[in-house]
């Protein structure tokens, strides 16, 4: 499949290099093509990865990855464009994290909306779905055992395609809940305060939770 990843930060290139290594086709787009970090990533990722603007990654992708910072995911979106994303499957892996008063950081959307919302709203025709903004990187592509991963969004086809892409990831299907439509990204993306303050007290990012009947 060809896939592309919005953003060249470390869940961007992780989610990349995965894709790469189970043998998709990745374009990773920034704001300008050549950019030294997606062409770093490109050139050590393996004959499947390539680099790009937005607008190359998204028109490359059949399906798409948002891993840019959350406070700049729309304009990434916008720049990237309506008709490359019109009907695709768009993974929104974004939290709204807001670092302008430091440390920890507070969300810029909380409450009674949220980024995954605000995206499926401004690019109606995308199938938005939101998923692994619970984890960090390394655990997205390698899962804690027993844990628990979400998705959300209203398209259920969409849903089930990045379940399958999840479990190829390693998530076994059992550990990939549901939660219904977008509107569930405002309970995903306030979890991140509570994922702060778990990863200060354990002391490791390389955590997850687990829904225990």
């Amino acid at each position: 499949m060809r896939v592309g990843v919005l953003g060249t930060g470390m869940v961007g290139q992780t989610i990349g290099t995965k894709l790469v290594d189970l043998g998709h086709e990745v374009t990773m787009g920034s704001r300008t093509a050549g950019n030294e970090k997606a062409a770093d990533w490109a050139a050590g990722a393996g004959e499947g990865a390539r680099e790009g603007s937005f607008a190359d990654a998204a028109a490359h992708g059949e399906l798409v990855f948002n891993c840019t910072a959350g406070t700049a995911s729309l304009d990434a979106l916008r720049a990237a464009g309506e008709e490359e994303l019109r009907g695709k499957v768009l993974v929104d892996v974004a939290n709204p994290l807001d670092f302008s008063k430091g440390m920890p950081p507070t969300l810029s959307v909380v409450n009674d909306d949220s980024l995954g919302e605000q995206i499926q709203s401004e690019f109606p025709e995308t199938r938005v779905v939101k998923a692994l903004n619970t984890v960090n990187a390394a655990v997205m592509v390698n899962p804690v055992a027993g844990s628990s991963i979400f998705v959300c969004g209203e398209d259920a086809a969409a849903k089930e395609q990045v379940a399958g892409l999840l479990q190829d990831f390693g998530w076994r299907a059992e550990a990939i809940v549901d939660l219904g439509g977008i509107d569930a990204a405002r309970a995903t993306e306030m979890y991140l305060p509570l994922w702060l303050r778990l990863m200060g007290a354990l002391g490791t990012p390389n955590f997850n939770i687990a829904i225990v009947r």
